[in-house]
This record gives C-alpha cells, sequence and structure tokens, in this order.
C-alpha cells in the first residue's frame, strides 16, 4: 500500500504562499506576531483570512502557530483569537501550551490541534497521551536520533510530524538576553532575526548558533540547519510520512526551489522509484540552494542516543 506524505511549509508572504500551492504543498504553516513561535513572517489577522482562503481554493490546508508560551497577559486575550481561528475555519493549529488545550477542550472549540511543545517531545507515550486529550498529530523534538525514532515508530498512535529543511531550535528564554548583554555593554544593536547574529562555544570555535531576540525571549538554533533528503526513504518506511519544510533562514524564491525538491522526492516515493543517487542529486541541488554562510546536516539523527548528554 502506498504511503501518502504530507507536507508542510512555513510562509512569509501572500506571492510565496501562491508558489509554494502551486507546487502542491499540502498545508501552509502561519501565524501572528503574539501568539506564534520563530516564523519567517508575522502576519496580520486579514492576511491569516486571505491565506486560509487561498489554501483552500487550492484544495489545500492551513496550519496555525499557536505555539507560544502564555503568560497571563496572552492567556486573557487568547479567547478572541481561537473565536476568529474557528470562524475562518483553519484547518488546524500547533500548541504547545496546556493552558490554551484546556481552553480548547473547556469551550468546545472546533479546532483540530497538533501538539506542539518543541524540544521536549521525546516519546511515544507522551505524544500518545496528548492525542487522548484530543490531539491529532505531534510536532516531534528534532533533537531526535534515528534509534529512538524507530522505537517512537512502533508505539505512535497519532502522528508524528518531522522537521525534513530548516534550522533546529535548541534553546528559548522568555529573558531579553542580548538587550541584556547591550545594556551591560552600554550599546544598542539591532536584536532582530534580520542582524544574522551567531554564537560559539569557547572550547569549539566551529559552533555557530543562530540567536535573535523578539518579544517572546531568544531564541537560539543549533549549528547545522536539518536537510534529510537522504533519509527520507527511511522516514517514510517507518511511517514518518508528515514532513516539515522550515524557511525561517531561507527565504524568497530560494525557498520555494528547495519545497520543490522534497515535493520531487515525495512523488518519487510514493511512486517507489526513489533510488539513493536521485535523492543525492536532490540533496546536492538543496546544498547549492541552501544560504551561504549556513551549514547543513542531519542534526541528531546520526548520533547513538547514549553519547547525547
Amino acid at each position: 500500500m502506498t504511503k501518502k506524505i504530507k507536507i508542510t511549509a512555513t510562509v512569509e508572504n501572500i506571492a510565496q504562499a501562491q508558489a509554494l500551492l502551486d507546487l502542491g504543498i499540502d498545508s501552509l504553516y502561519i501565524g501572528e506576531r503574539d501568539y506564534a513561535l520563530r516564523l519567517p513572517h508575522a502576519f496580520t489577522w486579514d492576511e491569516i483570512r486571505e491565506l486560509t482562503k487561498l489554501a483552500h481554493a487550492a484544495g489545500a490546508q492551513v496550519t496555525v502557530a499557536v505555539n507560544a508560551i502564555m503568560h497571563p497577559g496572552k492567556m486573557a486575550t487568547i479567547k478572541p483569537y481561537l473565536d476568529f481561528l474557528q470562524d475562518i475555519q483553519v484547518d488546524q493549529i500547533a500548541v504547545g501550551d496546556t493552558g490554551v488545550i484546556f481552553v480548547l477542550n473547556r469551550d468546545n472549540y472546533q479546532l483540530p490541534y497538533i501538539y506542539d511543545a518543541s524540544t521536549m517531545v521525546t516519546s511515544s507515550r507522551q505524544v500518545n497521551f496528548w492525542g487522548q486529550q484530543g490531539a491529532i498529530g505531534a510536532v516531534l523534538s528534532r533533537e531526535l536520533p534515528k534509534e529512538e525514532l524507530i522505537k517512537m515508530a512502533a508505539n505512535l498512535e497519532i502522528f508524528g510530524e518531522i522537521l525534513v529543511y530548516g534550522a533546529t531550535i535548541i534553546h528559548q528564554s522568555k529573558r531579553p538576553l542580548l538587550e541584556n548583554y547591550y545594556n551591560f555593554i552600554k550599546t544598542d544593536e539591532e536584536k532582530s532575526k534580520a542582524r544574522n547574529l551567531f554564537l560559539s562555544e569557547p572550547k569549539d570555535e566551529s559552533t555557530h548558533y543562530s540567536i535573535y531576540e523578539d518579544s517572546h525571549g531568544t531564541h537560539i538554533f543549533a549549528s547545522d540547519d536539518v536537510d534529510m533528503m537522504t533519509e527520507l526513504a527511511t522516514l517514510t518506511e517507518l511511517n514518518y510520512t508528515h514532513w516539515k519544510l522550515d524557511g525561517i533562514y531561507t527565504s524568497g524564491d530560494t525557498f520555494v526551489k528547495i519545497a520543490e525538491c522534497f515535493v520531487k522526492a515525495r512523488k518519487l516515493l510514493e511512486a517507489g522509484e526513489l533510488t539513493p543517487i536521485q535523492a543525492f542529486t536532490l540533496d546536492e541541488e538543496i546544498r547549492s540552494l541552501h544560504p551561504a554562510g549556513r551549514t547543513l546536516g542531519h542534526g541528531f539523527y546520526d548520533l547513538d542516543p547514549d553519547e547525547i548528554q
């Protein structure tokens, strides 16, 4: 039986959304400033409505990120936003805060949700628990080695979303760490993603962790962005058929061209025709398109679980 693969991609503007839909992307991943984390662009409510109509007209879906850490101030205003998302009939939301899940269940919202607690989703027992609370799927931690993914696959009761391309978050702090540092050294500099700042460990100069700050705090990413093209056949065989493409550090038409590589791989996989040579060729194309100065790898995938600290 052929496995149906679903591809979700982030979006930075309306034109890019249309280009991704034209490729055959299954779900646009979008959100706004106050309730969503680490997006290429924060859309207005009107734009979210427009993108939802655009996706539905193309026979695709919209996943709205509501995955911020909801402190009391945000929880006080969450219901009007959930009402809005339900009213425009978005297909699902991504949620990590249990307070939002409580509100969804308490008030009988008709908003399917994908559980997204970032780096903390590391076991099938955890995923299945949230499935029993109503989640239709879960965003798996980006720091899971192959051996653990194999064990999880045998027990998952709902789907697990896998990052197959893009930057990997490894730490978020509510504290404005960059602002605090700039205050300490008495300077006032740009702290946003556009600044393209990196950190490096003193004992390992090869490390280059992307870092930026916004209203949600400070975000730090792994040295390597993820590119799982050469492992897609294995992941699909394990039934990891929900793929995520994250363009937070890959903009414009470049991201669309990279997405096209994964759409091609999906077509070949579903036809049982993806060969290692074809996967390697597509992988080389991705590497030629990937932003200069940013490295690619498999993340934790190839690591021995016993070596992870």
